[in-house]
């Protein structure tokens, strides 16, 4: 499953610190930052990723975090 997430998060200094965080909690997760877009885009792959739970370690490190619905 495929999430997608704005965030204010702006170098990729705190983008490499959040997705050790991450991938710590999802070890089997794929996941990329893309701070080029203006949505500072975090996009999550895997089984067993709570949206919910990405936007908390997020939150918990100081930065925004909200998940994109995706259109179908």
């Amino acid at each position: 499953m495929v999430e997608i997430f704005k965030t204010n998060v702006n170098n990729t200094f705190d983008a490499l610190k959040i997705k050790e965080f991450l991938l710590k909690e999802f070890p089997q997760a794929d996941i990329s930052f893309n701070l080029q877009d203006s949505n500072k885009i975090l996009r999550t792959e895997g089984n067993q990723i709570p949206a919910s739970r990405v936007v908390q370690i997020i939150k918990h490190e100081g930065f925004y975090c909200e998940v994109i619905e995706q259109k179908i």
